[in-house]
């Protein structure tokens, strides 16, 4: 479908943003000149509160101006990748973000190199108060900050260090070609990224399993030059903690966040603890797929056939209207907002970037792109990307630009808390065995896919990152050692670890933003565990929530959920997480 074709309601207002790409030009001239304004506070940071405070006000009004910009030529090039015009705004806008980066880079030096007892006599100055704790955070991470001229070579050399990032998608997105293989009907399909999981979902087990070894015997013939791409990837990250001062490129990853480092080892030492329960699972698929052999290629294809049941979009935004209803009148309101005033732009068309996401600036309202099918995992989507959504808006609205935006390590707290109030939802309103089954298996494989498989992630990242500061080499033997074996680990005696999973590691995007995936398990574990107070009817759980979902990053991500009294120092939230995980196995068994 072409989309000009689709009905206006369907798509988002991208003039509420900007009304005109002339309106974006002006503003991207703005920018330009602003740049150059920034560098003009260069070594007069220490001379008065004052300097400081223009600084600051300056950076906060050009750093706002260029997410705006970016954000806006990002999501019209969304709407059909293959629009030159809109390939331009991109290009022009991510060579500005690193313009100001360079422009900006003597900030954090500067201010560092003010003594702590004028900092703080300035920090009592009424207008520059609210930036205390950025001042405070900064002053924390002071031992790791370099002098103007180092930050400035850094600076610079982050663009080149993002060589091996874009090397390996460009190769993973333009140039790597996977075979064609016959489909279900017998007609010739060929292996794309976009296909592969769809492929492995298939009820034909010679389909799954073509696709399995077409995909893998591809990858297989560039292992080394894959190894290599990671293998540099691992050394910069490196190369920045070692310049940086940290003991690791982990350490280093984590301190943006103030994550402790015993938060990434407790997730790890927790899912071990409860690796019986995913083999449990895995047993439990052998017998519901009745199979001899259980393969890895097995591990996707539903145990329990979708229920027959399409559900338009205007039908999916009642589900989720009723889903999370426990969340209260005025959540459910701004849902309705979202879904009637141009938030979500909902339909596939021809060049649209497939997926799907919760996205915007601040000053404007969030944004969700969709490609939305007629069925249920589609409503979950919707749920999940609106929780995003929600998550932004209420930051927005209560947070100055600087501490609105909030990390990674609580990204994913809201978007997996609207799954997990939904399926219970529609758990306790189903009458359809066969419904509850789906939902219960859809259940079960968000927790595989989720806590249990990037948390497998993050202990082959772990292992890898630390073997190269070690000095061993990583080479494609070594990297596949170490996934093999940790396959065998995590999935057990029931299954049959084929040798071509061992080249997985080859095709994971992210592992070339270091240690990042394990807050999607973190994020789960807390997720459920703050749905469940929900569901419980824990007293002021709901008022707490909200209170987080406004608090942007005003805290640590640590701090941020201990508002909802969940503590990810501690092993609680995920050793909860996978109790529940426990539980839904067997609430699934019974039903079976």
């Amino acid at each position: 479908m072409k989309r000009e074709e689709i009905p206006q309601q369907y798509k988002w207002k991208m003039e509420d943003m900007y009304e005109s790409n002339e309106a974006w030009e002006a503003d991207f001239e703005k920018l330009q000149k602003g740049i150059e304004e920034l560098k003009q506070f260069e070594e007069t940071l220490e001379k008065s509160a004052e300097n400081l405070l223009k600084m600051q006000e300056t950076c906060d009004e050009l750093n706002q101006l260029a997410e705006k910009v970016y954000v806006y030529a990002n999501q019209r090039l969304h709407e059909d990748t293959s629009n030159a015009y809109y390939q331009g705004f991109s290009g022009r806008a991510q060579m500005l973000l690193v313009q100001m980066s360079e422009a900006g880079s003597y900030i954090e030096p500067e201010i560092l190199n003010i003594s702590e007892e004028k900092l703080e006599e300035i920090l009592k100055t009424e207008a520059i108060a609210k930036y205390e704790t950025y001042y405070r955070r900064l002053l924390r991470r002071k031992e790791h900050v370099l002098s103007k001229e180092m930050e400035e070579l850094l600076a610079g050399a982050a663009e080149v260090a993002e060589g091996p990032k874009d090397i390996f998608m460009m190769f993973n997105n333009a140039d790597i070609k996977f075979p064609v293989i016959a489909g279900e009907d017998g007609e010739p399909v060929e292996i794309t990224h976009g296909k592969y999981v769809k492929l492995l979902e298939s009820q034909d087990r010679e389909v799954r399993k073509a696709a399995f070894m077409g995909l893998y015997e591809t990858y297989g013939k560039f292992k080394n030059t894959l190894a290599a791409t990671y293998c540099a990837n691992v050394k910069q990250a490196g190369f920045f903690a070692k310049a940086r001062k940290y003991e690791s490129s982990l350490n280093d990853a984590l301190d943006g966040s103030a994550i402790p480092v015993e938060v990434y080892d407790s997730l790890i030492e927790s899912v071990h603890a409860h690796l019986p329960a995913l083999h449990e699972y895995v047993k439990v698929r052998k017998e519901k797929l009745g199979v001899e052999e259980l393969h890895m290629y097995d591990l996707y294809v539903p145990m329990v056939g979708e229920a027959d049941k399409k559900i338009p979009y205007e039908e999916a935004k009642e589900v989720v209207l009723n889903g999370l209803a426990p969340l209260g009148e005025d959540y459910l309101e701004l849902l309705k907002k979202g879904f009637n005033e141009g938030w979500i732009d909902v339909y596939e068309n021809e060049g649209k970037r497939s997926g799907a996401y919760s996205w915007g600036a601040y000053g404007t309202h969030p944004y969700v792109l969709l490609n939305y099918q007629d069925n249920l995992n589609n409503v979950f989507t919707l749920a999940h990307e609106m929780g995003h959504a929600l998550h932004s808006y209420h930051s927005d609205k209560a947070q100055d630009y600087i501490y609105a935006g909030y990390k990674i390590f609580v990204a994913e707290v809201a978007s997996t808390c609207n799954e997990a109030l939904l399926i219970r939802y529609l758990l306790d309103n189903s009458k359809d065995d066969k419904e509850k089954a789906y939902l219960l298996n859809y259940f079960l494989e968000q927790f595989r896919g989720t806590l249990f498989r990037q948390t497998m992630f993050a202990e082959f990242e772990k292992i890898a990152h630390a073997k190269s500061e070690a000095g061993e080499p990583l080479t494609a033997e070594v990297l596949c050692d170490i996934y093999y074996e940790l396959n065998k680990q995590y999935f057990g005696e029931d299954i049959v670890v084929d040798k071509e999973i061992a080249l997985e590691w080859a095709r994971i995007p992210h592992f070339y933003t270091p240690f990042y995936v394990y807050q999607y398990a973190t994020g789960f574990s807390a997720a459920i565990a703050i749905s469940s107070k929900i569901l419980r009817g824990e007293p002021g759980i709901v008022e707490k929530y909200k209170k987080f979902l406004s608090s942007g990053s005003s805290l640590d991500c640590i701090d941020l959920l201990k508002i909802c009294d969940v503590d990810m120092t501690t092993k609680e939230p995920v050793e909860e997480a996978l109790k529940v995980f426990e539980s839904i196995l067997e609430e699934f068994r019974q039903i079976l």
